[in-house]
C-alpha cells in the first residue's frame, strides 16, 4: 500500500462526530483490539493514513503518521542499524504505529532502556474538537514544560486520534548472548533485581519454565566481560526466544482462560496467588493464568504497592485495568474533557466512565 496523507478526511469525520456527539472508535490494524473494554462507536479507519514522514538516521529521529505498520518502521530502522529501543510487542503483522504507541505497551527491553512514553519526542493529533494539534517536536531537547505529547502513550485513543508521531531511536547492539540457568521463582527474582543494580549491560529478564534467561547486549567487550559475571548456559537461537516471549508466542501463553499482567516493584517476593506464573522485565512485570477472582487477585497485587490489569480473556464490558481512585479519577475526567468534551474518542475504552 502506498504512503498516503488523509489527515483532512479524518479531520472532517471527527468534525461531524463532534456536531452530532457520535461517538467513534479509532481503528488501526486492529492487532490490539483485545485491550482494555469494549466500546460503541462508529469506526474510524486509520490504517490509510500512513508513511514515513522523515527519518535521518544521523539523527536518531524517526516521524510517521499514525497507520504506517511497525514492521515498516522497525525494517527501516533495520536497515540503518537502528531500533525501537523500547521493543514494542506486534501481536500480529497488522500492528500500526499509532496503535502501538496508544496502548502503551513495551517489551522485554523496557526496564533497561525505557518505554514507550519515554521515546515519543512529539505528536501531531485530531482532539475531540476535530482541531489537529500539535505537541513535543522532532528533536530529543524539545521537551519544555508539561509533556503532553507522553499523554497519549497508553491513553489508548481516549483523548485523541494520532496523526504524527515523532520518536527516538536507538542504534542496535554490536554483540548479543543470552544465557540460562535453572532456578527457582525466588532466586530468580533476587538475581534479576540485584542486575539492574550492577553496571552490567543487560537489556532483558525473565524467568519461565523454571529457567531464569538474561540478554546481555553491547559492545562485543562488555559482552564478554558481563558473561563471566552472569552465570548459565548459552541459548541456541534466542533471538527466537525473546521475539516468542514479546509476542506471547511461548507455550505458556496458549493457556485458556483470563491472562493477568501484574506489575509490581521487582524485588517483589513470589505473590501468594495460586496459578501459573512467567515473569519479565527483571520481575516487575509478570503473567499469570489464575481461576482466582479479580478482586482477590488486586487485592494481594495492590498490598504489595503493584497493579493488576486483565490482559486477555476477560469480559471486555466489566473493569479491565485497575480502578482509580478518587483523585486520580478525577484527573484522568479533567484531561478527558479537555481533549475530548463530547467523549466521542473511544468511549468506555479505559473506564466505564470516561
Amino acid at each position: 500500500m502506498r504512503d498516503s496523507d488523509i489527515s483532512s478526511e479524518l479531520q472532517q469525520q471527527v468534525l461531524d462526530a463532534f456536531q452530532n456527539a457520535t461517538p467513534l472508535n479509532i481503528s488501526g490494524g486492529s492487532s490490539k483490539a483485545f485491550l482494555g473494554r469494549a466500546s460503541q462507536g462508529q469506526t474510524v479507519d486509520v490504517s490509510h493514513h500512513r508513511g514515513i514522514v522523515e527519518y535521518d538516521p544521523r539523527e536518531l529521529v524517526l516521524t510517521a503518521r499514525g497507520g504506517t505498520p511497525l514492521q515498516e518502521i522497525e525494517a527501516a530502522l533495520a536497515e540503518a542499524g537502528q531500533m525501537l529501543a523500547f521493543e514494542p510487542p506486534h501481536f500480529g503483522d497488522s500492528a500500526t504505529l499509532g496503535g502501538t504507541i496508544a496502548c502503551g505497551l513495551s517489551g522485554p527491553r523496557r526496564p533497561y532502556s525505557g518505554s514507550a512514553r519515554d521515546f515519543v519526542l512529539g505528536c501531531q493529533m485530531l482532539n475531540g474538537r476535530g482541531e489537529i494539534l500539535r505537541f513535543g517536536g522532532k528533536v530529543m531537547k524539545n521537551v519544555a514544560g508539561y509533556d503532553v505529547s507522553r499523554l497519549m502513550a497508553g491513553a489508548h485513543g481516549t483523548l485523541g486520534m494520532l496523526l504524527e508521531i515523532s520518536l527516538k531511536v536507538l542504534p542496535r547492539p554490536a554483540a548479543s548472548v543470552t544465557v540460562a540457568r535453572e532456578c527457582s521463582p525466588a532466586e530468580a527474582i533476587a538475581s534479576m533485581s540485584a542486575w539492574l543494580g550492577k553496571p552490567y549491560p543487560v537489556d532483558g529478564a525473565c524467568y519461565h519454565g523454571d529457567q531464569c534467561y538474561v540478554r546481555i547486549s553491547g559492545s562485543a567487550q562488555a559482552v564478554r566481560e558481563a558473561r563471566t559475571k552472569i552465570p548459565g548456559e548459552v541459548v541456541a537461537d534466542a533471538e527466537k526466544f525473546w521475539h516468542a516471549l514479546r509476542e506471547h508466542q511461548l507455550p505458556f501463553f496458549r493457556k485458556s482462560g483470563a491472562l493477568y499482567r501484574v506489575v509490581v516493584k521487582p524485588a517483589t517476593p513470589p505473590l501468594p496467588i495460586e496459578g501459573s506464573w512467567l515473569l519479565d522485565w527483571g520481575g516487575a512485570q509478570r503473567w499469570l493464568y489464575s481461576d482466582a477472582d479479580v478482586a482477590s487477585i488486586r487485592h494481594r497485587v495492590t498490598a504489595v504497592g503493584g497493579h493488576a490489569t486483565v490482559f486477555r480473556g476477560g469480559k471486555q464490558s466489566e473493569d479491565v485495568f485497575q480502578p482509580l481512585s478518587g483523585p486520580l479519577l478525577a484527573i484522568h475526567q479533567r484531561l478527558k474533557n479537555s481533549f475530548d468534551p463530547n467523549n466521542i474518542f473511544n468511549r468506555g475504552r479505559l473506564y466505564a466512565n470516561l
